[in-house]
């Protein structure tokens, strides 16, 4: 029987029962008393269970209350969902990768060391598993551990943010008073929605970007979620806006495949088409991203609408064959 299999059988026997005595455990899961005892250790010292020995009853028991309590005892599954595993290693890869340096640095260990007991029972399991399940973030821009702090505790508390951003567009550098609202991580890189006073909109700021960032001491200006989501999620990708235009793509039987069980945005709409090739429509506001993602598509995808989309993918592919 697995480490976690016997795991649960303890939980259920625990709290099932007013006390249970070590000598039915032991005969119930059939271990030896040295695993047993590996056991209840590991489920009080890395899963926080609270687990007692009653001296009166001669026997082991949960303690009253124990599961509303603040030790935050929480039994792992013995199976994880696809979405479990890549949030928990991408938690892991995420805090394994944090500059220790700074404000968090002390908070950061215990964490990690929580996801990697949920994620395995030992040492050895923990590195077969990252062996095994590898998380690549391609693409991926550094950024000041300083200013994510002092973002997350303006966004936390409310609070305005004074930022000296660097446009990479227009490679201009202003400074802006913004009013946070969301952080989003988004292909590998985070970002962060706030209202800037300065252009008295919602804006996106790419946290790498970002070089400088100080808490005031003024009260955030709060923006709705439905204006949130109507602004920055109604568009297609990270650049999206109020204006929303639809573009109409066709792809190749091919590359059919693979499209029609990809997910470009929410609202999509997506049919097969007569010839096996597929048809996509999507939303977007600003089309950086969509244009970026048209072409790694290759001779696989065609602009079907709008006109002005098409024009600029022939720009583009012009000037690239121009750089050859």
């Amino acid at each position: 029987m697995a480490m976690y299999e016997r795991i649960h059988m303890i939980d259920q026997m625990l709290a099932g029962r007013k006390f249970v005595r070590f000598s039915e455990l032991q005969d119930r899961l059939e271990v030896s008393r040295a695993t047993l005892n590996r056991d209840i250790a590991f489920m009080r010292d890395r899963l926080n269970a609270p687990i007692v020995f009653d001296r009166e009853l001669n026997g082991y028991r949960f303690e009253q209350d124990s599961k509303t309590s603040n030790n935050q005892y929480e039994l792992p599954g013995l199976w994880f969902s696809a979405e479990e595993i890549h949030a928990l290693l991408t938690m892991q890869h995420l805090l394994s990768n944090l500059d220790t340096g700074g404000l968090l640095g002390p908070h950061i260990q215990p964490l990690l060391s929580r996801v990697t007991a949920i994620i395995g029972e030992n040492e050895s399991n923990m590195s077969e598993v990252t062996k095994r399940i590898k998380i690549e973030t391609l693409g991926a821009r550094q950024f000041h551990l300083a200013y994510f702090q002092a973002i997350g505790s303006a966004l936390l508390s409310r609070k305005r943010l004074l930022i000296e951003y660097h446009a990479r567009g227009t490679n201009e550098k202003t400074e802006r008073e913004v009013s946070p609202q969301r952080l989003v991580y988004y292909r590998s890189n985070w970002y962060l929605d706030a209202w800037c006073h300065k252009r008295n909109d919602l804006r996106h700021f790419s946290l790498d970007a970002i070089n400088r960032a100080e808490i005031l001491e003024k009260k955030s200006d709060d923006v709705s979620d439905e204006k949130l989501g109507k602004l920055l999620g109604s568009g297609y990708g990270i650049f999206s806006g109020d204006d929303v235009y639809w573009a109409t793509l066709q792809f190749s039987s091919e590359r059919a495949r693979w499209v029609a069980v990809e997910n470009w945005h929410p609202n999509q709409k997506g049919r097969f088409l007569p010839d096996g090739g597929y048809e996509l429509k999507i939303p977007y506001n600003n089309d950086r991203e969509l244009i970026m993602d048209i072409l790694r598509n290759g001779p696989d995808v065609k602009v079907v609408e709008p006109n002005e989309l098409q024009e600029k993918i022939k720009k583009e592919i012009s000037q690239m064959l121009a750089n050859y």
